[in-house]
C-alpha cells in the first residue's frame, strides 16, 4: 500500500509562489499516477492536475494552466506541484492523491489513497 504526505503549503501573498511536495511510502511494486486536488472551504473538491508515473505525461485544470507546474522524482519517492502566480482564489487545502491504476484521472473517486493535506492561503 501507499501513504502520502503533503508538505510546503503556507501563507503567501497574491504573485507569490510556492512548492508543494508529496512524499510517498510503503511496499508497493506497481506504478502509480499523483493527481493534485484541493478544496476551499465551502467548496467540491476540485481537480488540479496530474502526472503520470513517468512524468511525460501531465494535465492540469484550466484555471491553473501556465501557472502549475506538476512533476515528480520517482527516486526520492516524491511529487511535487510548483505554483506561481499565486492568486486568492487559489487559497484552498491541497491533496496528493495515487491512483495505482497508473492511469490519473480528474476525479477524485478514482484514486485509492490521499495524504492529510496541506493549508495553502493567498494573501491579497
Amino acid at each position: 500500500q501507499v501513504q502520502l504526505v503533503e508538505s510546503g503549503g503556507g501563507l503567501v501573498q497574491a504573485g507569490g509562489s510556492l512548492r508543494l511536495s508529496c512524499a510517498a511510502s510503503g511496499r508497493t511494486f506497481s506504478s502509480y499516477a499523483m493527481g493534485w486536488f484541493r478544496q476551499a472551504p465551502g467548496k467540491e473538491r476540485e481537480f488540479v492536475a496530474t502526472v503520470s508515473w513517468s512524468g511525460s505525461i501531465t494535465y492540469y485544470a484550466d484555471s491553473v494552466k501556465g501557472r502549475f507546474t506538476v512533476s515528480r522524482d520517482n527516486a526520492r519517492n516524491t511529487g511535487y506541484l510548483q505554483m506561481n502566480t499565486l492568486k486568492p482564489e487559489d487559497t484552498a487545502v491541497y491533496y496528493c492523491a495515487a491512483d495505482l491504476r497508473g492511469s490519473g484521472s480528474i476525479w477524485p473517486s478514482q484514486y485509492e489513497h490521499w495524504g492529510q493535506g496541506t493549508q495553502v492561503t493567498v494573501s491579497s
